[in-house]
């Protein structure tokens, strides 16, 4: 029931910035736990940053330090602001929310309930 809508990729040089917005509909009663992921060609995907319902961020290392997770609560909206970033960052990047308590593993949300379509960033000289 709850629809998520990535937005905010594109194609930067190395070490430009992007921000990716993670719009969420539904049960205004609801309250999720949002991760970010991505998935290059002929990789598996991978988590990226999650936020807890308490505002707690989590980070995988490969992107800890230029990557930011926040949310407006009143746009019900979540961030994911990304500097200094290199072509291994070119990916399709998607969020995913999960309604009940949830775990995260070296900054990846387990077992997300909703995925977005995704959106692309592509990091090219």
């Amino acid at each position: 029931q709850v629809q998520l809508q990535e937005s905010g990729g594109g194609s930067v040089q190395p070490g430009g910035s992007l921000r990716l917005s993670c719009a969420a509909s539904g049960p205004a009663s609801g309250r999720y736990w949002v991760g970010w992921f991505r998935q290059a060609p002929g990789k598996e995907r991978e988590g990226v940053a999650t936020i807890d319902t308490r505002g707690n961020t989590f980070y995988a290392e490969s992107v800890e330090g230029r990557f930011t997770v926040s949310q407006d609560n009143a746009k019900n909206t979540v961030y994911l602001q990304m500097d200094f970033l290199t072509p291994k960052d070119t990916a399709m990047y998607y969020c995913a929310a999960r309604s009940a308590a949830g775990s995260v593993i070296r900054g990846r949300l387990v077992a997300p309930d909703y995925w977005g379509h995704g959106t692309q960033v592509t990091v090219s000289s």
